[in-house]
């Protein structure tokens, strides 16, 4: 339920102020008084009246120079002013009109007049509240939302945009921050690329990476994965952080599947141009540690273990057109692909053998 409108009265005479309340008073306002201008100026500061209905003659500061000190307060919220005086010459109207009164009513008061008059003033100050509050909320609103494209602008360098569109929708940050958790991680580049870009044109290796940045790009922002790193042509993609994903290495194998297509469509492409290029990926599961490294003002969600060296390891390994993963990988997708095991193979910087393996295809 809304609160009674409160109204102030400020008159020196004692008796026209209790008249005004009388005559108010069945309309359920709520009253406060002042006997001067001083005082007038005081209690509005103080209360903040949703009315003020304001004498002329008073001592210490007439009603002009309270009206006129109050609607040049930039401090003060709206509050509507009703000059209530004897002085009936139209320069004296003038004159409160100038100094920023809302209406004027002449002694002596007519009842239905003055009720009128203060239920329209009190629809006007509501009206203005009703704006000024909707007009707070929607500066809160778009304040927000700058704030969450400022932090959303910040994500999409390292997340893909649904993942970062997620980090900054649940507010939580946190998630950015240091922590452990299993990964798959997936590298892959191009074959022969060093031996190309020795001899090829700045502009034809600058139009093949375009070409291939596109095709891995739209492929990690479908499946949702997290670009850890680019350089070259070499990409660095994790599933299942910052952002828990169901069954990470079967999405990272359906990726790898789908890019290994395209980018072989492109290869076919680059030949005719002269560019011997082929593509290799290496996928790994297994735990990692996650989170921002770097200094004020740039810093880069980074993953580290074994699992990424494993997954670097890999790729270099992987020929033209394969897809090399792990055993823990393997397991994973064995209802939906066809791997042909490599064997036990020896991987620089690994003290044992890991076994490998090469997916062939999709069964499902």
């Amino acid at each position: 339920m809304n609160n009674p409108a409160r109204i102030l009265i400020a008159d020196d005479n004692a008796g026209n102020r209790e008249i005004l309340i009388k005559r108010l008073q069945q309309q359920g306002y709520e009253f406060l008084q002042a006997s001067d201008g001083e005082e007038a100026l005081s209690s509005a500061k103080q209360n903040l009246p949703d009315l003020i209905l304001l004498d002329v003659g008073m001592p210490k500061v007439d009603g002009f120079e309270v009206c006129r000190r109050l609607k040049n307060d930039p401090t003060l919220p709206v509050m509507p002013i009703i000059l209530v005086t004897a002085r009936a010459a139209s320069q004296d109207v003038v004159m409160g009109l100038d100094a920023g009164a809302d209406e004027y009513l002449t002694k002596p008061i007519d009842h239905a007049a003055l009720v009128a008059r203060v239920r329209s003033m009190l629809r006007v100050k509501a009206l203005h509240d009703h704006v000024a509050e909707s007009n707070r909320t929607l500066e809160q609103r778009v304040s927000e939302q700058v704030a969450e494209l400022d932090r959303l602008n910040r994500l999409k360098g390292f997340l893909s945009p649904q993942i970062a569109k997620l980090v900054v929708s649940s507010g939580d940050e946190k998630l950015l921050e240091c922590h452990r958790r299993e990964i798959t991680a997936m590298f892959c580049d191009l074959r022969g690329f060093t031996a190309f870009a020795e001899v090829a044109e700045p502009e034809d290796i600058v139009a093949v990476l375009q070409e291939y940045y596109c095709c891995l790009g739209e492929s990690i922002d479908r499946f949702e994965g997290t670009l850890q790193h680019f350089a070259g042509d070499g990409l660095f993609v994790i599933f299942n952080d910052p952002l828990p994903c169901p069954d990470p290495s079967v999405r990272a194998v359906r990726m790898a599947v789908e890019v290994r297509r395209q980018i072989s469509g492109l290869a076919q492409k680059w030949r005719r141009y002269g560019h011997e290029l082929g593509f290799g990926i290496g996928i790994a599961a297994g735990h990692a540690t996650m989170g921002n490294v770097g200094y004020h003002g740039r810093f880069h969600y980074s993953a580290s273990g074994t699992v990424v060296n494993l997954a670097a390891r890999l790729c270099a390994q992987a020929a033209d057109g394969q897809i090399l993963t792990d055993g823990r990988v393997q397991l994973a997708i064995e209802p939906i692909a066809i791997a042909d095991s490599l064997g036990d193979l020896g991987l620089k910087g690994f003290h044992r053998s890991i076994r490998v393996f090469n997916v062939r295809e999709l069964i499902v």
